[in-house]
């Protein structure tokens, strides 16, 4: 999804307009049936242009509404982890990004490569890990939240994920495992300075 434009003017709205886009290709998807972005803008209500203004490419729709069908959203992720200690719901949030990069791992690479060979630039993609982590420290007096959100949200997911396997080599579950000492001593460290 182009992210300029969903940074502009009504940002709820345009998130909604995403997720009927995104419904829409799914219909599709889930038929196995080949489509285009105007048959989404059909099926969806909403006109050309504006299908266009979120996906300009229609290989960067498939994969991102494919990738949708399989993800929770970040109320769901953080509603069976509300009542454990905050360092649990993290490697929760963590656990929860690295199986599901691990279990459609080709998915992700296949958008990713999307992504990147397009105009990256216009790109937003949906960026569930930070608004789940988000979700978590919410009602914390934590400070520095936004540092700490971005910086745990590199420990998770598909790209770190390519560079323990492919850069590293690591297996799947040396992956999981590093990346999870990795927010261990991140949140250790942190709460020990917050301490001082």
């Amino acid at each position: 999804m182009k992210k300029e434009y969903v940074k502009s003017g009504r940002i709820n709205q345009k998130l909604e307009t995403r997720d009927k886009i995104l419904r829409s290709a799914q219909y599709f998807i889930n038929r196995g049936l080949e489509f285009t972005l105007e048959d989404v803008a059909k099926k969806s209500g909403i006109s050309r242009a504006t299908i266009y203004r979120y996906y300009s490419k229609i290989e960067i729709l498939t994969n991102e509404a494919g990738l949708d069908i399989n993800t929770k959203s970040p109320e769901n992720i953080i509603k069976n982890l509300k009542e454990k200690n905050i360092e649990d719901i993290i490697l929760g949030i963590q656990n929860y990004f690295n199986v599901l990069a691990i279990d459609h791992e080709s998915a992700f690479r296949k958008y990713l490569c999307t992504v990147l060979t397009s105009n990256s630039s216009e790109i937003k993609r949906g960026a569930r890990r930070k608004k789940t982590l988000q979700l978590a420290f919410e009602n914390t007096s934590i400070h520095d939240k936004e540092k700490l959100v971005n910086l745990l949200t590199i420990l998770m997911g598909i790209e770190p994920l390519i560079v323990t396997k492919d850069v590293i080599g690591l297996t799947n579950d040396q992956s999981i495992e590093i990346m999870k000492w990795g927010v261990q001593l991140i949140l250790k460290g942190y709460f020990a300075s917050e301490m001082k």
